[in-house]
């Protein structure tokens, strides 16, 4: 994962993201669907940042594939490192690496998959192409991205209210986040790097939350948003949160808060 383009720091915020892997469980849940891993699969999982979903895949088929996860945050890659010598898991490894520059032969996986991470890399299509390049002949991609602005409403609001008050280059990475989201963009970009049997289709999952202020405690302390604050007074702070209260109240129903969001996920063979 980059931190360029005004994306947060990943490297400092590694011990907190895991306060978001239950919102995108959903993602991986359907990403590895559509890997489809077998056993004796020698699997890539690139973008891994703390460990998912290659971990998951890891103790569902432990002992039946083998894992290599590569982050260009070395934080996050510890992260991921330690819950593998935590849990006992052999089949599954983390690298820090840049997706763009894999230290891999040609033709070595027999599955590749990333959630979310393409579209953060420096190098989004320099990183579709090393996929290509380390997948065998016949092998498989899984691979999702966040869709367009205006299906990703989490990052929309505080796209939309932070630009009132910071300059709009210093504002959340709205654009680089969902910059393969619309449609031919992936499509392109998958036949530049030298795939011709793929699909992309649409999913929505949704973000649960019992309150706004539940959902507001996580964006605050997994520092998700900490540049942005940290271009604001303080006593602005307070304001921000408010603004975003209000256009998150729509998707509030009795009992909690409902957010759905849209992904676009790419399956292929090379």
């Amino acid at each position: 994962m980059s931190n360029s383009n005004n994306q947060p720091d990943w490297a400092a915020i590694a011990e907190n993201f895991d306060l978001w892997l239950p919102q995108i469980a959903p993602v991986g849940e359907v990403l590895l669907e559509g890997l489809s891993a077998r056993p004796g699969d020698k699997i890539i999982d690139l973008g891994s940042g703390t460990g998912e979903p290659a971990l998951t895949l890891a103790r569902l088929m432990r002992g039946q594939v083998d894992i290599t996860g590569v982050d260009s945050a070395g934080p996050m890659v510890d992260v991921a490192q330690r819950k593998v010598k935590d849990e006992g898991l052999a089949n599954v490894r983390f690298m820090h690496m840049p997706a763009e520059q894999l230290d891999f032969a040609d033709n070595r996986f027999d599955r590749a998959m990333s959630r979310f991470g393409v579209m953060l890399f420096n190098d989004s299509q320099q990183g579709l192409k090393e996929i290509h390049r380390v997948l065998k002949p016949g092998g498989h991609f899984s691979i999702a991205v966040w869709s367009t602005p205006e299906t990703m409403p989490t990052l929309l609001w505080s796209y939309d209210v932070f630009s009132k008050h910071i300059a709009e280059d210093a504002a959340p990475p709205l654009h680089k986040v969902t910059s393969l989201g619309r449609p031919g963009v992936l499509d392109e970009m998958l036949a530049k790097a030298g795939f011709s049997e793929f699909s992309i289709e649409p999913h929505t999952f949704h973000y649960h939350f019992d309150s706004f202020d539940a959902y507001w405690d996580i964006v605050e302390t997994s520092d998700i948003l900490k540049q942005q604050y940290d271009a604001l007074p303080k006593d602005q702070h307070a304001a921000i949160r408010e603004e975003i209260a209000v256009l998150a109240n729509i998707h509030m129903n009795e009992n909690e808060l409902v957010i759905p969001h849209e992904f676009l996920l790419a399956t292929g063979v090379k």
